[in-house]
């Protein structure tokens, strides 16, 4: 299946200014398949380690780490000869093993001519406990997340739907009934189906969302099973409480993040660190309030004020246990659960495209879902699970700070109306 980011990839193999590379990503997201076939593809040789299924390894870095002794060791290890230039070296769940992380700064100051790619699954964790020297302005960081939905139509062998989608957004022209409708049905098996490889690799090969969900609930199990693993026992019980809790959330009108649904009493010094650890283990995703529209914005947020996201719709349903025939329906049952559902859709296509979100919200209580920071302009989105035609508080946005373009994305087909362009669900990945 094809992974956008394997154009990263390559671009990182060619830069004159190449460091070891960190491939962060949840669980399972395909960054060991993906640097697979990169390493398959663009070199001669893959010498690929795994300190999660040959524990053995770490003992490698426990002497001396210097890049040319490192060298020579792989190479024994691995039973490979490893070549400047033409092997791939690929250091998988590196998290387990810290001081191979510190060993790329290494790497970058001894041995730059030598590819090298770190992965793992909680990266993000690894690196920032206190006890641990991180080597900061020696490697490069990528993020890899779920397949968004041109990659989940991309799997399915809808090539020319996705250049259908990117003409009309482009041209900002409606796209054709037929096929406005098959991307809509499309967007609500995404819902069902999520951006996780295995169950896109299932469901493209047999249509079979008992598989698919059977597939989810295993990954559940598994993000269950790290939070005890790489976590305090206080720390994996809170941090559970608040992933389990996210569709409570998005069940709300108002999705922000309320801290007495997830037990009475609760408050923020009691979870911050269990949000925390979620952010850095890349389940979940924070988006803040922004209080001043300037740039940039990350500086001007409220710390107390945000939304969670999970970030994979698709693990999201399954764990709010949504029968697929409702989403694909589009049943009323899920009334109280589409705002916040369409709104986690949205943050994922946007945050896997590179963008950093934020939302907004007035003293009257005017909200926008999203705010993004896009060619020198600030832009406000809003989100509409269906055919709704008010955006009251678009309009508010944009009357208020003088906007000179916002989107309004929901369930009708491409369209602009003054300064505001009207965009499918279905088309977001292509902000």
């Amino acid at each position: 299946m094809y992974r956008t980011i394997m154009e990263s990839l390559i671009a990182w193999k060619n830069s004159l200014y190449r460091k070891p590379l960190l491939l962060e990503g949840v669980r399972q997201v395909g960054k060991t398949y993906t640097l697979l076939q990169f390493g398959r593809e663009q070199y001669d040789t893959v010498a690929y380690f795994n300190f999660e299924t040959y524990p053995q390894l770490c003992e490698a870095f426990d002497g001396d780490i210097s890049a040319e002794h490192l060298i020579a060791l792989l190479s024994h290890l691995g039973k490979i000869t490893i070549v400047r230039e033409r092997t791939l070296i690929i250091l998988d769940e590196i998290q387990v093993c810290e001081r191979a992380l510190t060993a790329l700064k290494y790497f970058h100051e001894q041995a730059s001519e030598y590819h090298i790619i770190a992965a793992g699954s909680l990266l993000g964790v690894a690196i920032n406990r206190s006890h641990f020297s991180f080597p900061v302005g020696s490697v490069s960081i990528l993020k890899m997340h779920p397949m968004y939905y041109e990659e989940f139509l991309l799997a399915l062998g809808e090539d020319e739907l996705v250049k259908e989608i990117k003409r009309c957004y482009g041209a900002m022209q409606a796209m054709p009934s037929i096929l406005h409708t098959k991307a809509l049905e499309r967007y609500r098996q995404y819902l069902a189906v999520g951006g996780m490889p295995e169950c896109v690799k299932h469901f493209a090969a047999t249509s079979d969302y008992v598989l698919v969900r059977q597939t989810q609930e295993e990954l559940l199990v598994g993000y269950q099973r790290d939070m005890a693993k790489y976590n305090t026992k206080a720390g994996a019980i809170k941090a559970a409480l608040v992933y389990e809790n996210i569709t409570v959330q998005l069940s709300k009108v108002n999705t922000r993040f309320q801290y007495k649904l997830l037990k009475q009493g609760a408050r923020a010094s009691l979870f911050e660190d269990a949000i925390q650890w979620l952010i850095l283990s890349g389940v979940i995703a924070r988006v803040h309030r922004v209080e001043q529209l300037k740039i940039p914005l990350s500086n001007y947020i409220d710390i107390d004020a945000f939304k969670i996201y999970g970030a994979d719709v698709g693990l999201l349903t399954a764990m709010k246990q949504l029968r697929v025939t409702d989403l694909l329906y589009d049943s009323e049952t899920l009334l109280s659960f589409k705002g916040g559902l369409a709104e986690n859709y949205v943050n994922s296509q946007l945050v896997a495209r590179g963008h950093e979100t934020f939302y907004w919200e007035s003293a009257r209580m005017a909200e926008v879902d999203f705010i993004i920071y896009q060619d020198g302009k600030i832009i406000p989105i809003e989100v509409k699970a269906a055919d709704n035609t008010r955006s009251k508080s678009l309009t508010i946005f944009m009357d208020t700070y003088q906007s000179d373009h916002g989107i309004k994305l929901g369930t009708k087909n491409f369209g602009t109306s003054g300064k505001v362009s009207t965009i499918p669900l279905y088309a977001a990945f292509c902000i």
